[in-house]
């Protein structure tokens, strides 16, 4: 019953304007995604324009999605911006996906494939902001880590010059060992063991919780928060709080 739930999910994604999956290597070559006309399509450079409609709107990433919450949160609150949850696991992306199409948010959208390959993806620069929220801390491997040197390999070509990588997430270990990395091209801006420890939020897409979020603080577990921008431009931050200085 949950394979042929899975792969009814999987049929459904399919017909969703707003998800797109890497295309399977093959004559086409190159890093193209499918979307629901079944023609692949190579969208370096051209997603806000190609895909969401919004030409000139900022683009955000989310890295491990899940369900989707996350992205649909950030749709939700900012429609002047287009936001795409990244994931490999199609059951989960299609809940999110499913209330993108509901609620019409069409600056909202998905892409199914292993992050990994992101940057096959996109042009580079041409992503404003990454968030990895609440990702597997592989403990038992750190290279497979979000935030381990071959990803930030990634992050520095797409992220353009002034944009963000923020880490959320509920894991000591994770943690500590993320806010000791030094990524080339970027400076970390912001440390933060305890995001609920002293109001107001630090950031305000912080606010946005997911169902495993509530479960964490449900029990006791304190969400920490890290942030990294590109130090090739001399953009001021713009999220620093007056008065709240950075830990």
């Amino acid at each position: 019953m949950a394979r042929r739930n899975k792969l009814w999910r999987f049929a459904q994604l399919q017909t969703y304007p707003n998800y797109r999956e890497a295309a399977a290597d093959g004559p086409t070559g190159g890093p193209e995604v499918v979307g629901h006309d079944g023609a692949p399509r190579d969208l370096r450079g051209r997603w806000a324009a190609k895909h969401f409609g919004q030409a000139d709107a900022p683009l955000t990433l989310e890295l491990a999605c899940g369900r989707g919450e996350y992205t649909v949160a950030l749709a939700r609150s900012r429609p002047d911006r287009n936001f795409l949850g990244v994931d490999i696991k199609g059951a989960r992306i299609y809940h999110g996906a499913t209330t993108l199409r509901d609620e019409s948010l069409a600056n909202g959208g998905f892409l199914r494939t292993r992050i990994e390959r992101i940057g096959d993806f996109f042009a580079v620069g041409e992503v404003d902001e990454v968030w990895i929220t609440f990702p597997d801390p592989f403990p038992g491997s750190v290279n497979r880590r979000l935030t381990s040197p071959r990803f930030w390999t990634s992050y520095a070509r797409l992220v353009r010059p002034g944009g963000r990588v923020h880490l959320k997430t509920d894991d000591d270990g994770l943690y500590a060992y993320s806010r000791q990395q030094a990524p080339a091209h970027f400076r970390q801006r912001a440390d933060y063991d305890d995001i609920y420890a002293e109001p107001p939020l630090p950031h305000p897409d912080l606010a946005h919780r997911t169902y495993y979020e509530g479960k964490h603080l449900a029990a006791g577990l304190t969400i920490k928060w890290l942030s990294w921008q590109r130090d090739d431009s001399p953009a001021p931050d713009p999220w620093r709080v007056p008065g709240v200085a950075s830990r």
